[in-house]
C-alpha cells in the first residue's frame, strides 16, 4: 500500500515556480538554492505520481524557451535602457541645453534688437530654475545675517523708520509732481475719502489691521509708477500689451477655418468669442505644466511677507489675477471649510476686483489696450486685498498664517493635448454666457430706449432714451459723478465715464466695455469731441 500511487480523484498540487534551461550551466546560474529544493521535491512527486508527468515537460519546455529567449540582444539592450534610464534622460537633456544655448547664441549674435524678446524669456527662465539653489545656499547665511533684527525693539524702530521714511517720500513726490498740475491732487484726495467711507463701514474698527492697508495701497502705488512713469515700465507692459493682441491674433487661424473668412471680418461673436475659447486653451496647458501655479505662488509669497495676510487668501487673491473669481476659491478648496470669514471676504473681494484670462481676452477683442488691462489687474490685487481688510478685518484666529501645509493642485490631466482639449471645452461655457448676455442686455436696453421714446412723444418729448433721460443715467450722471470725479476724471468726461460705470453695475461689464471700445474708435476715427454741445469720446482713455 505505500507504494501505490495516488488515485486520480486526487487533489492534484499546483505548479510551481521552477527554473530549468537547455544547458546546467545557465541552470546553475539561475537556480537558487531554494529553487533546486523545490525542483528536486518535483521531481520526487513525479516519480511517485505519473499524472504529473505532462506538468513537468510542460514546465520544461517553458522555462527552458523562458530562458534561451532572455539572451536575446534586443532584450539585452531593453534590459540595459530600463537600468540606465536616468542617465539617458540626464544626456538628453544635456545634448538639448547645448543646443538651445547655440541656437540662443546664434539668434543674439545676429540681430539682438530682433531677439530681445528671447533674451527675456532666456533670463527669466534661468532666474527661475537657479532661485532653488540660490535659496538653498545663501538661505542659512542671509538668516543669520537678518537674525539681530529679530530683536522686538530694534524691529519696532526699523518699522518706524521705513513708515517715516515712505511717509517723507510720499510728500516729496506729491510737491515735486504735482507742482505743475495741481489737479492731480483730486485723486489723492479720492483715495483718502475711499479709505475713511470704508472705514467707517467696517466691521470691527479696532481690528483693522492699517499694515495690510497702508502695505497694499503702498503697492499699488509703486507699481502704478513703475508702468505709468518711468520709461521702462511702461515700454515693458507696452510691449507685453504688444506681444498678447498678436498672441491672440492667432485665433483667426482657427475661427477662419471653421467660420470662413468673411463672418471673421465682419461678425462680432466669430470675431470676438473665439478668443475666449483659445486663451481658454492657453491657460489650461499652462496650469498643467505649472507655470501658473508658480507664478501665484510668487506673488503670494511676496504679498503675504508685505501685508501680513494669511496664506490662503492671499493665494486667492493672487491666482485671480490669471483665473476667473470661480476658478481661484478652487485653489484652495481643501482649505475653505477652516477659513474665517474675514479670509473668504477677502477671496470674493478679489474676485471681483480683478479679471481671468479669458476675460482679458475677450476685453482686448473689443480694441481696449491690453496692457492697460494687464497693468490694472495685476496694480488692482494689492489694493483688493487691502481694502477687504479695512472693511472686515480678521478678529478670528486663522489655522494659515504660514504656508506650510497649504499647496496648490495640479490639473488631473495626464498628457498636454487633455489640457488643451478641456481647456476648450471649458472655455465654450464662459463664450456662451458672453454672447447670451450680450444679446439679452442689448435686446432688454433697445426695448427701454422704445418705451421711453414712446412715453416722452406722449407728453412731446423728443428723445427720451435709457442714454438721454432715465433712472439709470441720473444714476450715472448726477450721483456717481462726484465718485468718478474724485478718482481723477476729468470734470468734462465724468458723464460719460459716470455712464460707464453705471452700466457696468447695472447691466454687465461686457456692455460697458463695448461702450468704450464705441467711444474710442470714435476718437481713432476722427469724430469731433463736441457735436451739438454733447461729448462724443473720452478724452483720456
Amino acid at each position: 500500500m505505500a507504494g501505490k500511487p495516488p488515485c486520480p480523484t486526487q487533489a492534484v498540487p499546483p505548479p510551481l515556480q521552477l527554473s530549468f534551461s537547455f544547458s546546467p550551466s545557465l541552470r546553475s546560474q539561475r537556480e537558487s538554492i531554494p529553487q533546486v529544493e523545490e525542483n528536486r521535491r518535483w521531481r520526487k512527486q513525479v516519480e511517485e505520481s505519473p499524472l504529473l508527468r505532462p506538468q513537468w515537460r510542460l514546465a520544461q519546455r517553458t522555462r527552458g524557451w523562458s530562458s534561451w529567449r532572455s539572451q536575446w540582444p534586443f532584450t539585452k539592450a531593453r534590459s540595459f535602457c530600463k537600468t540606465h534610464t536616468s542617465l539617458f534622460k540626464k544626456i538628453l537633456l544635456g545634448l538639448l541645453c547645448f543646443a538651445y544655448a547655440a541656437y540662443f547664441l546664434a539668434a543674439c549674435i545676429l540681430n539682438f534688437q530682433r531677439a530681445l524678446a528671447l533674451f527675456v524669456i532666456t533670463c527669466l527662465v534661468i532666474f527661475a530654475l537657479v532661485l532653488p539653489f540660490l535659496k538653498n545656499l545663501l538661505g542659512k547665511k542671509l538668516t543669520r545675517g537678518l537674525k539681530p533684527f529679530e530683536n522686538s525693539r530694534l524691529k519696532l524702530w526699523m518699522k518706524w523708520v521705513f513708515a517715516g521714511a515712505s511717509l517723507v517720500g510720499l510728500i516729496l513726490w506729491l510737491a515735486l509732481d504735482t507742482a505743475q498740475r495741481p489737479e492731480q491732487l483730486i485723486s489723492f484726495a479720492g483715495i483718502c475719502m475711499f479709505i475713511l467711507i470704508l472705514f467707517a463701514c467696517s466691521k470691527h474698527h479696532s481690528a483693522v489691521s492699517w499694515r495690510a492697508v497702508f502695505w497694499g495701497l503702498g503697492l499699488q502705488f509703486v507699481f502704478g509708477i513703475l508702468v505709468i512713469r518711468t520709461d521702462l515700465g511702461y515700454n515693458a507692459f507696452k510691449w507685453l500689451g504688444e506681444q498678447v493682441q498678436i498672441f491672440l491674433n492667432y485665433t483667426v487661424a482657427g475661427s477662419s477655418f471653421v467660420f470662413g473668412d468673411m463672418l471673421v471680418k465682419d461678425v462680432f461673436a466669430f470675431q470676438a468669442l473665439p478668443i475666449i475659447i483659445f486663451f481658454g486653451c492657453v491657460m489650461s496647458i499652462l496650469y498643467y505644466l505649472g507655470l501658473v501655479q508658480w507664478v501665484v505662488q510668487k506673488v503670494a509669497w511676496f504679498l503675504q511677507i508685505t501685508m501680513g495676510t494669511t496664506a490662503t487668501e492671499t493665494l486667492a487673491v493672487a491666482g485671480n489675477i490669471f483665473v476667473g473669481m470661480t476658478e481661484a476659491p478652487l485653489l484652495i478648496r481643501p482649505y475653505l471649510a477652516d477659513m474665517t470669514l474675514s479670509e473668504i471676504h477677502a477671496v470674493m473681494t478679489g474676485g471681483f476686483a480683478t479679471i481671468s484670462g479669458t476675460v482679458l481676452g475677450a476685453f482686448i477683442s473689443f480694441g481696449v489696450d491690453a496692457s492697460s488691462l494687464i497693468s490694472a489687474s495685476v496694480m488692482a490685487a494689492p489694493c483688493a486685498l487691502a481694502l477687504s481688510k479695512l472693511a472686515y478685518p480678521e478678529v478670528e484666529e486663522s489655522k494659515f498664517k504660514s504656508e506650510e501645509g497649504v499647496k496648490l493642485p495640479r490639473g488631473k490631466e495626464r498628457n498636454v493635448l487633455e489640457a488643451a482639449s478641456n481647456g476648450a471645452t471649458d472655455a465654450i461655457g464662459l463664450a456662451a454666457n458672453v454672447a447670451a448676455n450680450l444679446v439679452a442686455f442689448l435686446a432688454v436696453l433697445a426695448f427701454i430706449n422704445a418705451a421711453l421714446s414712446w412715453l416722452g412723444e406722449l407728453v412731446d418729448i423728443q428723445g427720451l432714451t435709457f442714454q438721454a433721460l432715465s433712472f439709470t443715467q441720473v444714476i450715472c450722471s448726477y450721483i456717481l459723478r462726484p465718485m468718478v470725479f474724485m478718482m481723477g476724471v476729468e470734470w468734462t468726461d465724468c458723464p460719460m465715464v459716470a455712464e460707464l460705470v453705471g452700466i457696468k453695475f447695472f447691466t454687465n461689464e461686457f456692455v460697458a466695455y463695448q461702450q468704450l471700445s464705441q467711444y474710442k474708435n470714435k476718437r481713432l476715427s476722427g469724430v469731433e469731441e463736441w457735436i451739438e454741445g454733447e461729448k462724443q469720446w473720452i478724452s483720456h482713455q
